[in-house]
Order: C-alpha cells, then structure tokens, then sequence
C-alpha cells in the first residue's frame, strides 16, 4: 500500500510542479523551506548527539503553534535532557515557531516521500512523534513507527467536511492510523468519528481543545496606538479573518453602521495577504473611506475602516472591540476560530459556516456565548449590540466563561505524553491524567 501511495503522490507532485512554480515565481511562502520540504535537514537544527532521543511535534500553522506552545513547553520542563523539535507547513506557522522555539529547533515538514521523510527522522531519532489535529500522512507515520517512535495525535479532529471522504478509505486509512499508539480528541464526536474511519477503540481519549488554554496576547504596538488614537465613547467593530466573497457582503454594512455612528471604526482583517490590495480596492470602489495599516502612522481614525495589511497583529486588536466578526463564516469556507475574541471577553459573530470549528462553536452555542447570523441579518445584528451595550457586554462575559471552563487540555495533554515516555515511571503529581472516555 505504502509503495502505491508514494508513487501516486509522486506522481501528483510532479503534475502539479506548473503550478508550485508559478507560486513561486510569485510569492515568497511558495519558496520558503523548498529544500527542507524534500528531506535537506538544515544546519541551524541543534540534532541530537548520537544514543540521544528528541521529541518531534508537528503543528501545521499559526492556530497548531499557538495550540501546542504550552505543551511544548510543558515537555522541555519534564525532559530536560531531550531536544523538543516542532515542525511547521506555512510559512506564518514557520514564523511563529521559530520566534517561540529558537531557530535551532524548528523546520519545515517534509513532503511525504519515503526519502524526504526518512532523512528527518533518521536526524532527530525521535522517541515521540506528536502531530496536531489531523495530519495523518502515511510515509511519516509508517517510518516513524518502523524507527520505534511512539505517535501520538493530540488536538485530534475530524471536520464535518472531511469525514465523509476519510469514511470512504476506511479500509485504507486504517492501516495507516494503525500506527498511531493514542488519539487525544477534542470532543466525543471526534472521538467516535476517530473510530469510524479506523483508529483502534481503545486508543483513542478525549482530553479537550488546546485551543482554550492559549493565553490571551498582550498589548501589541498596533493596539497600543490605536488605544491612543480613538475616543473613549467611540464603537470600535473588528471583522477578522475575512475571506474572498465577504468583503462585498460586508461594504453595505459598514455603510448603515457608519450612518448611525459617524465616528465609529472598522477594522478590517482579510485571511490572506496576496488578497490585500483586492479588498483595498473593493473598499476605494464602495465609497468607504479607509486607512491601510501599513501606512497608517497613529493619526485619529474614524467613520471608516483600518484595513489591516499586515500579519500577526489581529488577535491583539480584537481586545478593542465593542462587537467582533469572525470571518470565513458567511461564505462557504469552514469559519475561523472564535477564541480570540472570547479571550477579551467580546460579542462575537459569525456566519452559518463553521463546520471547522464544529466542537468549539456548539460548546459556545449551548451557554448562549456566539451569534450565528446569515448574510442578510449581519448589519442589523451589528447594530443591535451596538444600540444596546449591556446586552454586547453580556454576551461577551458569556463567551469568556466558555473559555475558564474550557481550560485544562494542556495539562491533561501533557500528562498522557509524560506518561508514554516514561512508560513504568509514575507521572508528577502535578500532571496527574484524569479518567477520560
């Protein structure tokens, strides 16, 4: 099986080499990391002395880094004398890992192809393999588990749009999630989907989301100056993590809101950068008036939108807020994370697409803690948390109290993995395992 799958993503590669080589020509996240995602293991990695283990954690992008950062850590803390390597696939995720890890610790996740992979694993010899959420790539898993790593998948989930096609390759991807030794799963419905597509019964727990125990950011230069630059009555709405198709929803929007609240700001986050001057662009031919962040030099603001341009500043802006919009939700695109906002306790919205943050938004929904609006009812729900302040504030420290109950997956995580590697040796007190189903 493994030989055939190789081939055919071989062989997919190299169809879509036309493509990857245009991406490149454009955008630098296309070039970032190209030899180290066909098995170069760079020179900056601090590898192992020969006879030593290490740890191999594997987060996709910026949500898995901030997910596992506290376990990663957690882990350094347990097993001083094991290196704790994270690997990344974007380049914001890239980024932000190396920021948290150091240099020394962090690459890019090799393509899976039998070489590629091998290379990385025969470098780090990992003990531990940890992957966030739901990269189950078979070369990876098989090699790691031929070289006696354990594997571990935390923060499992399976979205309501990936489960059909998993089910359909039941028979295939069970061999593959056959070497997976535990299964930590967000919620009982992962749990059971866990099973559905293959993951042996007795291996799969629930311990939680990650995701609610990522700490809040704090005070970044851009909410700093505009803390300094807006007026203490003035409505600040965020609208973060927009997608193609819902800027034009949002235009007529920020029209009636602006009519009813002159001074009120928009600030604008749209999901991907080589989108940024299109969304400029829609904003200029809708009449809206606006400021792009990357030329905006702390001058009063109001009556238009901030479009913010730049990356990594949107979590700390959402702390302003008087009503927050959380994006690829009105269009068909699976929602973003609405965990920010709830960590500054804000009112959140978001569109009838969530099927990627399923869990999370059903726990919000059932403590009353998030709106779902569709497209239509967007503006006038706006401006109804905005005509009526204490029922905004409300739903706010509705959705802040999701977040303190929701803590403690981080400590139930970590617990488990200290416990596999140490195998017959007790855990500490402190990071005692609770029975899960």
């Amino acid at each position: 099986m493994y030989l055939i799958y190789s081939f055919l993503y071989a062989l997919a590669l190299i169809l879509s080499l036309p493509y990857w080589l245009i991406g490149m020509a454009r955008a630098g996240k296309y070039r970032a990391g190209f030899k180290e995602r066909f098995g170069s293991v760079p020179a900056r990695l601090k590898l192992p002395q020969p006879g030593e283990s290490a740890i191999w954690v594997h987060a996709v992008s910026v949500g898995e880094v901030l997910a596992v950062s506290e376990l990663v850590q957690t882990l350094k803390s347990a097993f001083p004398e094991k290196r704790v390597f994270v690997s990344t696939t974007t380049l914001t995720g890239q980024t932000l890992a190396r920021k948290r890890f150091g240099e020394e610790s962090v690459f890019y996740i090799p393509l899976d192809l039998p070489l590629a992979v091998k290379a990385y694993l025969a470098s780090i010899a990992p003990q531990l393999l940890i992957v966030a959420e739901t990269e189950f790539w078979p070369n990876l898993l098989h090699s790691a588990k031929q070289r006696g790593a354990q594997i571990v998948v935390v923060n499992a989930r399976i979205s309501d749009r990936s489960f059909p096609g998993y089910r359909r390759f039941r028979s295939l991807l069970g061999d593959v999630l056959r070497n997976v030794d535990v299964f930590l799963a967000q919620t009982d419905v992962d749990r059971d989907r866990l099973i559905a597509i293959g993951a042996l019964p007795d291996r799969v727990l629930v311990s939680g989301n990650l995701k609610f125990d990522v700490k809040a950011p704090p005070e970044s230069a851009l909410s700093s100056a505009l803390r300094r630059s807006i007026a203490p009555d003035q409505k600040v709405l965020v609208f973060g993590s927009t997608v193609e198709g819902e800027e034009t929803l949002l235009a007529p929007c920020f029209k009636k809101i602006f009519g009813e609240f002159p001074q009120a700001l928009g600030v604008l986050a749209p999901r991907h950068p080589e989108r940024f001057d299109a969304v400029a662009e829609l904003l200029r031919q809708s009449g809206i008036s606006f400021w792009r962040r990357s030329s905006w030099s702390s001058s009063p603001l109001g009556g238009g939108v901030l479009l913010l341009d730049t990356i990594g500043e949107l979590a700390s802006v959402y702390s302003l807020a008087d009503v927050a919009f959380v994006g690829g939700s009105l269009v068909p695109r699976g929602g973003h994370n609405i965990l920010e906002p709830a960590q500054f306790a804000k009112p959140i919205l978001i569109g009838p697409y969530y099927e990627n943050f399923r869990g999370i938004v059903q726990t919000f929904l059932a403590h009353d803690a998030v709106m779902i609006v569709k497209p239509e009812q967007l503006t006038e729900s706006v401006l109804k948390l905005l005509r009526l302040p204490h029922e905004a504030v409300q739903l706010g420290a509705r959705a802040w109290a999701v977040i303190e109950s929701g803590r403690g997956s981080t400590q139930r995580t970590a617990a488990k993995l200290c416990d596999l590697i140490t195998r017959d040796q007790r855990p500490s007190e402190q990071l005692t395992m609770p029975h899960t189903s």
